[in-house]
């Protein structure tokens, strides 16, 4: 503990303090996850060891759960992939709102995750949405809306809402060669603490 706190201060307080708190409201029985979880560089550059410290202790609790894991990546993907491989998953999970890297999408299957596709895929600059969508087994995918954010096209830029999620599902029936029920049908998980 000496270790970890002259690295992070008070803030590993804090942290186990919460992950406490995230034990006692799995209690209930609607709670399917742990989620969402993971690191965030983009906004948050100074604190990246407290994120990947909380990541590992989130990712502890799931396995002591026996919980899926939701997991959030950002501009942290060769340190996401590293703690996973160095701290197993026993129950896998998801990438919710999967960025469009290819090595990310290649070893989160490897490991056994699911790829979860929201607005961003149907975005005119989407680099690699297209070759990322065909990389993704039927089985492993998975599509949100990420809502209130990342609106698909048309409605890039408004309010997002669960209305939206067929503009996901369009796309990626276009990419596949599908129709838009075969995508529904596909990414729909009737009880998803299966995953």
């Amino acid at each position: 503990m000496e270790y970890r706190q002259t690295i992070f201060g008070k803030n590993v307080e804090n942290i186990e303090k919460e992950i406490c708190e995230i034990n006692d409201l799995t209690k209930h029985k609607k709670i399917v996850a742990i989620g969402e979880i993971g690191l965030d560089y983009y906004w948050c550059k100074e604190n990246k060891q407290l994120q990947q410290y909380a990541f590992i202790k989130q990712i502890e609790l799931a396995n002591i759960l026996n919980l899926p894991i939701v997991i959030h990546t950002r501009e942290a993907i060769t340190d996401t992939l590293e703690i996973l491989k160095k701290h197993i998953v026993t129950k896998k999970g998801v990438f919710h709102c999967c960025p469009h890297n290819k090595e990310l999408v290649k070893e989160a299957l490897k490991l056994g995750f699911y790829i979860s596709f929201a607005g961003p895929v149907t975005f005119k600059n989407a680099k690699n949405a297209e070759e990322i969508i065909r990389m993704v087994p039927d089985d492993k995918m998975l599509i949100e809306t990420d809502s209130p954010y990342l609106s698909p096209e048309p409605n890039r830029g408004k309010r997002n809402d669960p209305t939206k999620v067929k503009y996901i599902a369009e796309k990626i029936a276009k990419v596949k060669g599908k129709s838009l029920e075969e995508i529904a049908n596909i990414t729909y998980r009737k009880y998803m603490p299966n995953f």
